[in-house]
């Protein structure tokens, strides 16, 4: 399944709520011999450390499904307060663009404590995507990635079978998403700029497809307070707490079968993951936007977002595939090199040059290859710019979390 952040949905009272779902199971990914792509010029592998957690760009969880672009790390959640209640989990996508930890029902195998409400209902959470949506309670895990460690971190468990009655202004969007298969990982870790995926909105306002008080006869949207919102894990760590940096090779015009790179925990934090020359783009306090000058437009709801697994963006100049799989995407006749210029509402601006290939015949010629540098395609709105997984390939993106200070300035901003 391909993800990918659809902005204006609903508003900042729901940020994660803001997604997309695009079926490329069709894709025939290939086109050349396969590989792990090469490392980003000047740029080399972290060495291990209790701040670094790999990451890597795979099939995915499901042999019947592969996913594309698609970013995967591992976490470890245990029973609050236990050391030997744990499960550690897999193919967990790594999305820059949402707001907390989601696991997959069905995969979680540890019972963690249900959070409920100050009535004693038990507290719920929807998450509506374009074609679908994600339902389940939300509990409290200690969670530890690599050496880093955040205890009773609310999350949310996604196809709880004891919770099955799902509102209907949840599940109005379409089918639910609540297995691997459909999902296309076994859960999600939102690292982006926000520490909660709902924010002070949620907490004076009962916001419809949002969170809910359910009883054994009935859900109704409720207010929540922040602490018990689903969080942002990092912000939870003793240190390395202000932010993320993650950084992937390159990968060659004809695709790659695997990527590995690495996902740092902090900003300035330790010698891994000091600010450099980047350039600093500061996103606005609401939505996490910046804007992108593209084709003499200004589109003022864009963002970066590892959890999108293409470009997506709107061109009338480029030609769109014709095959019913791939109709939101670009199928240009060759290759075209196009370039934008990303802006900060700090002022700050950069140049990025990047290739749109024809999305149809990308890695026809070898279905292992599910990594792509140039899959693009458009968005349903004409305000936003989605950079995808395929601007992070190649390059070190740092992501610095609301109000928490850098060397180089205060989040919330992205820098690269």
């Amino acid at each position: 399944m391909v993800r990918f952040a659809a902005a204006g949905t609903p508003a900042r009272a729901w940020r994660l709520g803001a997604c997309a779902a695009f079926c490329l199971s069709a894709l025939s990914c290939g086109g050349g011999s396969g590989g792990g792509g090469t490392l980003a010029p000047g740029g080399s592998t972290p060495p291990a450390a209790a701040n670094v957690v790999d990451v890597v760009v795979d099939s995915g969880p499901t042999s019947t499904s592969p996913d594309v672009n698609t970013l995967f790390t591992t976490v470890t959640v245990c029973v609050p307060g236990s050391t030997t209640s744990c499960q550690t989990i897999d193919h967990i996508q790594v999305d820059t663009q949402s707001f907390g930890l989601r696991l997959l029902g069905p995969v979680l195998t540890v019972s963690l404590p249900l959070q409920t409400t100050a009535n004693g209902a038990s507290l719920l959470e929807c998450t509506q995507f374009v074609d679908g949506f994600s339902w389940g309670p939300v509990a409290l895990a200690d969670v530890r990635i690599s050496g880093e460690s955040a205890p009773s971190v609310p999350v949310q468990v996604i196809g709880d079978a004891n919770f099955s009655t799902v509102p209907a202004d949840c599940s109005s969007t379409g089918t639910a998403e609540d297995t691997v298969a459909a999902f296309g990982a076994n859960g999600i870790l939102g690292v982006g700029v926000f520490a909660q995926d709902c924010g002070a909105n949620c907490v004076t306002t009962a916001i419809p497809a949002a969170y809910y008080a359910c009883t054994s006869t009935q859900c109704q949207a409720t207010t929540v307070p922040l602490a018990s919102q689903v969080q942002n894990p990092v912000t939870f760590f003793a240190a390395d707490n202000n932010g993320v940096v993650i950084q992937l090779p390159s990968v060659a015009a004809q695709g790659a079968a695997t990527v590995t790179g690495s996902m740092i925990f902090g900003i300035d934090t330790q010698s891994n993951n000091k600010s450099g020359a980047q350039t600093v783009l500061t996103v606005d306090a609401g939505f996490g936007f910046f804007t992108t000058i593209f084709n003499g437009q200004s589109l003022l709801q864009s963002f970066l977002d590892t959890g999108s697994n293409g470009y997506f963006f709107n061109d009338t100049s480029l030609q769109q595939c014709t095959s019913t799989n791939f109709t939101k995407f670009y199928c240009p006749a060759t290759p075209q090199d196009l370039s934008a210029v990303l802006q900060g509402q700090n002022g700050m601006s950069t140049t990025v040059s990047f290739t749109v290939d024809d999305a149809e015949t990308l890695g026809a010629n070898d279905p292992s290859l599910v990594a792509f540098a140039t899959l693009a395609g458009t968005y349903p709105t004409s305000t936003t710019f989605d950079w995808g997984l395929p601007f992070y390939y190649g390059r070190t993106v740092y992501t610095a979390v609301e109000n928490a200070t850098t060397a180089v300035g205060t989040g919330p901003y992205v820098a690269f």
